[in-house]
């Protein structure tokens, strides 16, 4: 009898840890299929950023209103565009904030990777600086211009200068345009490129720099008040206007796409005027906007 109540027992032990594992590796599965398709609430949305998006996505974190719409942001800072896109392609974020659409295109036809930007934030205009002229009207033959050894910031300058009138470009001249394309260079304007995170630190050294808004600030720079012209809203600069980015699989995550209502809530308008002074536009399209 006690030999075979110690069967039973044996039996009833075995079976209780098999249902047991059973049990755990299902919610395991749960939890696994939970975070994929982003029904679990408790888990936290990666956003990776530098400068002064990181500072804004700090913020955004922390506010009120991300509370209110249920969201747990963590914000990582990463450094370098490519490596932010790179991070975001293997999952390392789940989005990224930093870009404009024009570069997020670039970096995609050069990669072969397919992510994909779901919301717009701003259009921070770039500028023409310098410390040898006061207005576009006295660039003088033959100045040398710094401009990024990055595509996509090349043909955004490129733009900048032909809509102050320095030069016209082909008509064919897209986003990954460089100096090539320039049809006409009444003043022989000479091009030198620099990594654009220098430009506040080469204007010394050369007649006019071309310096996106993020750097400019980063280099006490104000484009509103410091640049000799820079970018308006139009349809000319909407290829500018930066994005949340995403990988395509998680482009429909409802608790992701919240994310751009949250940038253009206005607690976080108001943080971000109070903070960089006006430069940083807000724009609120849909993106089809950027496709057409």
């Amino acid at each position: 009898m006690k030999k075979r109540q110690s069967i039973l027992s044996f039996i009833l032990i075995t079976t209780t840890l098999v249902l047991g594992a059973c049990s755990s590796t299902e919610g395991a599965s749960e939890n696994a299929s939970s975070k994929k398709d982003g029904s679990n609430e408790s888990q936290p949305i990666v956003v990776g950023s530098q400068a002064a998006d990181f500072q804004i996505w700090e913020f955004i974190a922390q506010s009120d209103v991300a509370k209110e719409a249920g969201i747990t942001l963590e914000v990582e800072e990463v450094i370098g565009g490519p490596q932010l896109n790179t991070a975001t392609v293997e999952g390392e974020v789940d989005v990224n904030a930093f870009q404009s659409w024009a570069y997020l295109e670039s970096f995609n036809e050069e990669s072969g990777s397919d992510l994909t930007a779901f919301a717009t934030t701003y259009l921070e205009p770039m500028g023409i600086y310098s410390d040898k002229v006061d207005s576009i009207e006295d660039v003088t033959e033959g100045s040398v211009v710094a401009i990024a050894d990055n595509p996509s910031n090349a043909s955004r300058g490129l733009l900048l200068l032909e809509a102050a009138g320095l030069i016209t470009l082909s008509d064919d001249f897209d986003t990954l345009g460089t100096t090539s394309d320039i049809i006409n260079n009444p003043k022989n304007l000479t091009f030198v490129e620099i990594d654009d995170t220098t430009g506040p630190r080469v204007m010394q050294d050369v007649d006019l720099v071309l310096i996106g808004n993020t750097i400019a600030l980063e280099g006490g720079l104000n484009v509103l008040e410091d640049s000799i012209f820079h970018e308006e809203i139009n349809d000319e600069t909407k290829a500018n206007v930066n994005i949340l980015v995403t990988q395509n699989e998680n482009a429909t995550n409802k608790d992701i796409l919240k994310l751009g209502e949250l940038y253009h809530s206005e607690e976080v308008q108001e943080y971000i005027e109070e903070q960089f002074d006006g430069t940083k536009v807000p724009i609120q399209k849909d993106i089809s906007y950027l496709e057409e």
